[in-house]
């Protein structure tokens, strides 16, 4: 069993696209995901599952909320290990009453995280963004609501992605360690 979390884009945010948290536990846990839960109400879920890359869970997932929920969005799944090297690269620690001011953005892949390359020419004094391969950072020192490269990477820009404050970030990685490990397949032999 691998550990995975799944960030759902552009959910429960006004009116549309609404994605009741226990229904979206109940889809996946018929996807077959084991100790599913979910954290917030903007698609955040942390799950175990046998076998499957991050892009063919992301895959079936969106597909599943098409099929069951009638929702379109995009998907992005990590593992537990890409989620905590995702902590680790941070270039920029934030203090804890920044955290509402620090956003990650999570794409499928590096080219997804490339595309927001070209926001790099809204930075400004009070805001920064630095890209690696497997995240992108944005520092909005005046909030978010202030930030150009914050609105752009929430709208069209940033459509391969999707963001987290950092707040949200380290209590998806809180619940891996809280959540009990999944159980180990049985052998034949110890069956």
């Amino acid at each position: 069993m691998s550990e995975f979390l799944v960030l759902l884009r552009g959910v429960n945010v006004g009116k549309g696209n609404r994605v009741p948290m226990a229904d979206f536990k109940s889809m996946l846990e018929a996807m077959g995901c084991i100790q599913v839960q979910t954290l917030l109400n903007s698609g955040n879920a942390i799950f175990h599952f046998a076998n499957g890359s991050e892009g063919d869970l992301a895959q079936a997932i969106a597909q599943s909320l098409q099929e069951r929920l009638g929702i379109r969005t995009p998907v992005i799944v990590k593992t537990r290990a890409a989620l905590e090297q995702i902590i680790a690269e941070n270039p920029m620690p934030v203090p804890e009453t920044a955290h509402s001011q620090f956003l990650v953005a999570f794409g499928a892949d590096p080219a997804a995280l490339a595309t927001l390359s070209a926001l790099r020419a809204l930075n400004r004094d009070s805001e920064q963004l630095e890209l690696t391969l497997h995240a992108g950072y944005l520092h909005c020192r005046t909030g978010l609501l202030e930030s150009l490269i914050g609105k752009a990477m929430l709208g069209k820009a940033g459509r391969l992605v999707t963001t987290r404050n950092w707040a949200t970030v380290l209590k998806l990685a809180a619940l891996f360690t809280q959540a009990p490990r999944a159980p180990k397949k049985r052998s034949a032999a110890t069956s």
